[in-house]
């Protein structure tokens, strides 16, 4: 074994920025393109946006401007603004920031001064401005280096904070701000702190009763099987119904107005409440699942310098409240153990809903308990000896928890388009699940078919959401089908799987389609790969003479090498995402349904805008 030499010249010390650039991960999770609501660009606006919150939850400032315009993002609040002689230090100096000091932020969100320092180093433009007692100071960087630092001047302004910046291209790769993702943030901020105001490029969101308001926007009234119970303490809020037709469990749960996403010790304490309270309400030992089914709540508490699992805050690790408050676990369990029995013993037509939907609960778990096992069994069988499932290596070594965002899980059709994923996927976080043929049209058919028929039976198994979202496997889900009429149908089945089954998949911006070229251009020096037919006119116009064209007819027709393009990090992702005019049982009954008028006039319409299109 070759000697390998370890001395002082190994040793480096990075600077604040170097370091930030260097290991962006350990600041802001994964990075991406902006076609995930997770993805290192909007965590940098959070970061920006985390600041303006505390301010207004400290009492300063109702309403916080934010501008964004292709690539560059503008944030006004009208707090404090920040002491003018610590401006540069606050945005460019590791562990300085005014939340070390209890006195001046009690509950906040940031609490280790990196915030705003991990937007200003993977920014490649990045502006600070605070104005405070009729006085101005700015400071201007690049790439995290000091570029222009005028002296303080007097100002009329009002007072509060101006970020702007511009997330820097060499990191985040072909990056895009995806409006649907920022204005599901800014409402949550709003849900989470009524009273306050937030103008996102000229429209005002704003919410009168906190996370009631977080339901009524995520589900319609006619999915709800009784009002949303909300219920409010010191440093508690809660809401909770159930849904007629889902059939998991579904929560939102928030720490001092941060989403944490992936749960943590209040939403554990929240589930086991939940349980709790209604089995000694009751008097009845219901099984915990049969209590949870279908149950669509939210939570936020407020913690004393919260402990949380990762910079990027997804989920809390604090087993204390803060100051003279109990346990989280306690708190939690206390708070809902005495304000959900009130409400169930002033709403008895709520409660017998309720445990009507356990007592339908309890019955379907008891019919589908033999098929379940049966189903578990052949899953087992089936991935071991068909290769259904192609795993990456995240699940199957000890960085599964460090690498979870990055997870990705390519569901594809027939051999050859698997297997040309397969032989080009990055193997540490890209797994491949085969289908064989087209799946089943699930519309109006119940869970039971989800262990009948063993396609749904194995993706379900691959994914690991039987009972709950919270184990899932795979942050990303890709239908990746090929560009033609049966690649359609079979998205548009699986979606409706989905949308059936596991709607949360989708509400939580898990499920996303591929997109791969249409076309190939090229000549002896130059390939490019277009993914519209404007792209490959505008490739002929820049290959003259004439070019080589190849158009793909399915992802089989791709080779491995060429798939590498696609799959790694120039990927392009469609999330699919819902329409907040239409519920989901109304959408899969026009779409998935029997044949309607309705439905045959829309698919009309539609290809006449196409091939207007295709005509101009």
């Amino acid at each position: 074994m070759a000697d390998t030499q370890y001395t002082e010249d190994n040793i480096r010390s990075l600077d604040w920025k170097e370091h930030i650039r260097m290991r962006p991960g350990m600041y802001i999770g994964k990075l991406g393109d902006g076609s995930s609501p997770d993805d290192g660009i909007y965590i940098l606006l959070k970061e920006v946006l985390d600041n303006c919150i505390d301010e207004f939850v400290m009492g300063a400032g109702k309403t916080i401007e934010v501008r964004i315009k292709d690539k560059e993002v503008k944030v006004r609040d009208y707090g404090r603004g920040i002491p003018l002689g610590k401006v540069v230090d606050v945005v460019s100096k590791m562990n300085t920031g005014g939340k070390y000091d209890t006195r001046a932020f009690k509950k906040s969100v940031g609490l280790n001064g990196v915030g705003t320092k991990a937007v200003n180093a993977l920014s490649a433009y990045f502006k600070v401005e605070s104005v405070r007692d009729g006085q101005m100071k700015q400071a201007e960087f690049e790439l995290g280096e000091l570029k222009n630092n005028p002296d303080v001047e007097d100002s009329g302004k009002r007072k509060g904070t101006r970020v702007e910046f511009i997330p820097d291209e060499t990191i985040f790769k072909n990056f895009k701000f995806r409006n649907e993702y920022v204005e599901k943030m800014l409402r949550n901020y709003v849900y989470l702190n009524p009273g306050l105001t937030i103008d996102f490029n000229g429209e005002k969101f704003h919410s009168k009763d906190g996370l009631k308001d977080l339901l009524n926007e995520n589900m319609s009234e006619e999915d709800m099987l009784y009002p949303i119970i909300h219920l409010k303490g010191d440093d508690i809020e809660l809401a909770i119904t159930h849904s007629k037709t889902q059939y998991s469990e579904e929560y939102h749960s928030f720490v001092n107005g941060q989403n944490t996403t992936q749960g943590g010790t209040h939403l554990s304490a929240f589930r086991e409440a939940i349980v709790k309270t209604l089995r000694d309400f009751y008097g009845k030992n219901y099984d915990a699942s049969d209590i949870r089914k279908s149950i669509v709540s939210a939570i936020s508490i407020k913690v004393m310098e919260p402990v949380f699992e990762s910079q990027t805050k997804t989920k809390l690790g604090s087993t204390d409240m803060g100051g003279d408050l109990p346990t989280v676990r306690t708190y939690v369990n206390d708070f809902v153990k005495t304000y959900l029995d009130n409400f169930l013993h002033k709403n008895p037509e709520v409660a017998e809903k309720i445990q009507k939907k356990i007592i339908r609960a309890e019955k379907e778990r008891k019919e589908l308990k033999g098929i379940r096992k049966l189903a578990r069994d052949r899953a087992k069988k089936a991935s071991l000896h068909n290769k259904k499932l192609r795993d990456c290596r995240v699940h199957l070594g000890d960085m599964k928890k460090e690498r979870r965002l990055e997870t990705t899980l390519f569901i594809t059709e027939g051999d050859s388009a698997s297997g040309s994923i397969t032989k080009s996927r990055d193997v540490n976080t890209q797994a491949v699940f085969s289908l064989r043929g087209k799946p089943l049209n699930s519309y109006g058919m119940s869970k039971k078919i989800v262990y009948e028929n063993e396609e749904f039976n194995l993706l379900q198994a691959a994914l690991n959401i039987e009972d709950s979202m919270e184990d899932l496997r795979y942050n990303n889900i890709v239908i990746a089908t090929d560009a033609d009429v049966d690649g359609m149908h079979i998205r548009l089945l699986l979606i409706t799987f989905f949308l059936q089954f596991f709607p949360e998949l989708i509400k939580e911006g898990h499920l996303y389609i591929l997109q791969t070229p249409l076309f190939r251009v090229r000549n002896k020096k130059e390939t490019i790969y277009c993914y519209t037919e404007e792209e490959r006119k505008a490739a002929i116009d820049k290959l003259k003479p004439k070019p080589e064209i190849t158009r793909f007819k399915g992802l089989g027709e791709i080779s491995p090498d060429e798939f590498q393009h696609f799959i790694g990090e120039n990927i392009r992702l469609d999330p699919v995402m819902l329409d907040k005019a239409m519920s989901i049982d109304e959408l899969l009954k026009f779409y998935m349904g029997k044949n309607t008028p309705d439905r045959q006039e829309f698919i009309i319409d539609n290809l006449k805008v196409e091939l207007d299109k295709v005509e101009a």
